[in-house]
């Protein structure tokens, strides 16, 4: 298969109609499965008790945070290159998620600080980091925005996004490269982890369905989108009659 056949918005949309319902349907099973795991299987921990629950909010969506920003500075790096209009679309179709995501990830560990460092903020490296990842989100959402012109506004957002990425690699290693508040990795790809089974699947079955919201919430938003900046096309037309 010819994945570049489906780089033009024409030929993308009806592959995003058609797979956007299943990761919907995807994303609230595994979404369901992770919560009542999360209150009702996973094992109280022996030092934080109940309140540790909230990483299993918190940490998929610091992950998905980091994860979704490297997706757009992908999107973001092809549309500059190959002067692509889906990538400048994938990239504003993710923004919001990512930002949602990256709130969350302050929001929740806010919650989690207050009982377990006795504060709610704390001008930790990580902590630090992730805030300026949200402002990065906002940035890109205000500057696309800001431009009237959709292909001037494509490529001032994309080199936004690039320039940001810097910020990823300083909030996945801040807790190594300092002396930080912030708690290090207890999942390691190199070493064997240190979290009871049950939480670790009860935490990676959260990470995917906040995985695949995010494919499902892309795809739903990036199909508006393209009807949008493509309104005057042919293949609008014939798809909106």
């Amino acid at each position: 298969m010819r994945w570049s056949a489906y780089a033009a918005p024409a030929a993308f949309y009806p592959l995003a109609r058609c797979w956007t319902p299943w990761f919907w349907r995807l994303a609230l099973l595994l979404l369901a499965a992770g919560l009542y795991l999360s209150f009702f299987v996973a094992p109280t921990d022996y030092k934080q008790g109940e309140g540790y629950r909230i990483i299993f909010v918190h940490v998929p969506a610091a992950w998905m945070s980091m994860l979704i920003y490297l997706v757009m500075a992908g999107w973001s790096l092809i549309g500059l290159i190959f002067n692509t209009r889906l990538s400048a679309m994938m990239t504003q179709a993710l923004a919001p998620t990512g930002a949602m995501f990256t709130f969350v990830a302050l929001w929740t560990g806010a919650f989690w600080g207050k009982p377990m460092w006795g504060t709610w903020w704390e001008w930790d490296a990580r902590i630090t980091s992730e805030l300026i990842l949200l402002f990065l989100y906002l940035g890109y959402l205000a500057l696309r925005n800001a431009i009237p012109e959709p292909r001037r506004a494509d490529r001032a957002s994309s080199l936004l996004v690039l320039v940001g990425v810097v910020n990823i690699p300083i909030i996945y290693f801040s807790v190594e490269w300092w002396h930080t508040l912030h708690q290090g990795s207890s999942i390691r790809l190199n070493a064997q982890t240190g979290m009871d089974e049950t939480m670790l699947v009860t935490l990676l079955v959260m990470v995917l369905g906040f995985w695949t919201y995010s494919i499902a919430m892309a795809l739903t938003r990036v199909q508006r989108i393209m009807l949008q900046r493509e309104r005057t096309a042919h293949w609008v037309r014939s798809v909106i009659r």
